[in-house]
């Protein structure tokens, strides 16, 4: 059964192999990718379940004992994620077959996509920090591909600046594994781990670099200020299945890199990591905001908005404390879900309008009501309203902040929400009440683009409804962060 950890790796990776022999049968892409999709959810939901019941679940490949081989590990944030990213993908899939364009289809966009998941659930799933970036970069390679499908302009020109910065970020990876490896003579990360406490205070000079190395790369992945500069603009170029994709999952694997990376490594020997950590979220928090609130296109305003969810989790982490942890983890699948939901429901308002910009549009209320109270209560479910999703998350994430004596962190959190909802807001007052202004097509398959956008809303709305019984999970994928020793004992089966 251990052998399951593998499969979230598998099943998209032979599926965009599949789906590589078959690169002009449109209807054949369509229907493998979503069954490796639907596989992918199966999966991932049965190891969350095994996770639950067994503990920890780990393989060697090769059956090389930890730390000297690869180590596949599925705890239960890395399976929680997983499962999550599953469910995101399955949902853009089904948005694409209405939306994306035979002229991309044709063009091994379903073999990317799943290609993109093997980089995704792989970084969410090893244990070895070599097999990290190799991940990262199988990552990357892909979403380079689903940058610039179509070719447009835009696309173009943001392949360009997205492809030198994580060039850029990917050298200093390596350049990070290096010196760590120097220091430390392994590549295990519960291995490392060990060695490192192992230390007592001596060579922590060179670790701190390794730490100030590891927050750059995976700061730039994730958005974290002063790195986020790139975001904004590669964000808006792709079409909205790759954007949704992107902001849903791409930046949340830096997250999930910090939060691995930082409670088992530089917790205790690089004691201003951690400050740093809290003040460069801080930070990111208010230049998200200022982002958020002053613009009128949707894509914008939501690629913002990702900033600052990128700033609340990593703001919680930096206290490390249990209720700041859980808040974290809590927020962190929340974030992953409705910003999917919210540019699924942006593409399908372009869709008709054929901007993202309020400023050319208004009284889409009057013509698809529904689209109006699904982007209503992502909205809400954003902002942290009570008892959708995101209200939860931020209230173990406040508590933890004032447990801490963070007061100013906590209060700038709270703050956040009311500048979520007022940078949501005003699109929605402007865009779907009123006069019905601009020229709007209603020839779409509306429908068939709006089940994605429900299934993801009703999952928001069902997680926040039903956080006690999410708790359990919660709580178990929280521990060996805040316990590092749970996850090396694991690994290393002591």
């Amino acid at each position: 059964m251990n052998n399951l950890v593998l499969f979230p790796i598998l099943v998209p990776f032979l599926g965009a192999i599949l789906l590589m022999l078959l690169p002009k049968k449109i209807i054949l892409q369509r229907t493998a990718a979503l069954i490796a999709g639907l596989a992918l959810i199966a999966v991932s939901l049965f190891l969350v379940f095994h996770v639950k019941q067994n503990g920890i679940t780990t393989v060697n490949i090769g059956n090389w004992d930890a730390p000297f081989g690869i180590t596949i590990v599925g705890d239960m944030l890395s399976s929680l994620l997983v499962f999550t990213t599953s469910i995101v993908l399955v949902c853009v899939i089904i948005y694409s077959f209405y939306t994306i364009g035979k002229p991309r289809e044709k063009f091994l966009y379903y073999p990317a996509v799943l290609l993109m998941i093997v980089g995704v659930n792989g970084s969410f799933l090893t244990g070895d920090i070599f097999n990290l970036f190799v991940f990262f970069e199988v990552m990357l390679m892909a979403s380079y591909v689903l940058l610039v499908i179509g070719g447009t302009k835009i696309q173009l020109k943001a392949t360009i600046k997205y492809l030198l910065i994580n060039v850029i970020g990917s050298g200093f990876f390596v350049v990070a594994i290096g010196v760590l490896y120097s220091m430390i003579g392994t590549l295990n990360m519960a291995d490392i781990s060990q060695k490192i406490n192992a230390l007592h205070g001596t060579n922590t000079g060179m670790l701190s670099v390794a730490a100030v190395l590891f927050l750059f790369v995976f700061g730039l992945k994730a958005g974290l200020f002063p790195l986020y500069f790139w975001l904004p603009g590669s964000y808006f170029a792709p079409p909205i299945p790759v954007l949704a994709l992107f902001g849903g999952l791409l930046t949340k694997v830096g997250v999930y890199a910090i939060i691995r990376t930082f409670s088992l490594f530089f917790t205790k020997e690089t004691t201003f990591m951690m400050p740093l950590l809290g003040i460069l979220a801080l930070i990111t928090i208010i230049f998200g905001i200022i982002g958020a609130i002053s613009y009128y296109d949707l894509k914008t305003i939501v690629i913002y908005n990702i900033l600052i969810a990128i700033g609340v989790i990593l703001f919680s982490v930096s206290i490390l404390s249990r209720e700041s942890v859980t808040g974290a983890v809590y927020y962190l699948i929340h974030d992953m879900i409705i910003k999917a939901a919210l540019f699924l429901i942006i593409g399908v308002v372009m869709a008709i309008t054929g901007s993202s910009s309020v400023k050319k549009f208004s009284g889409l209320m009057t013509v698809k009501p529904t689209l109006g109270w699904a982007f209503f209560i992502a909205i809400m479910g954003i902002s942290g309203i009570p008892p959708l999703s995101g209200f939860f998350g931020k209230l173990l994430i406040v508590e933890g902040a004032f447990s801490a004596h963070e007061m100013i962190g906590g209060i700038l959190v709270l703050l956040s929400s009311l500048f979520v909802l007022m940078s949501l807001i005003k699109v929605f007052t402007r865009g779907f009440w009123g006069e019905k202004s601009g020229h709007l097509t209603l020839t779409i398959p509306y429908r068939k683009m709006m089940l994605p956008v429900i299934i993801l809303l009703t999952l928001s709305v069902l997680y926040g409804v039903f956080s006690n019984a999410v708790y359990p999970f919660i709580a178990d994928a929280v521990e060996p962060i805040i316990d590092p020793n749970v996850y090396i004992d694991a690994v290393m089966k002591e």
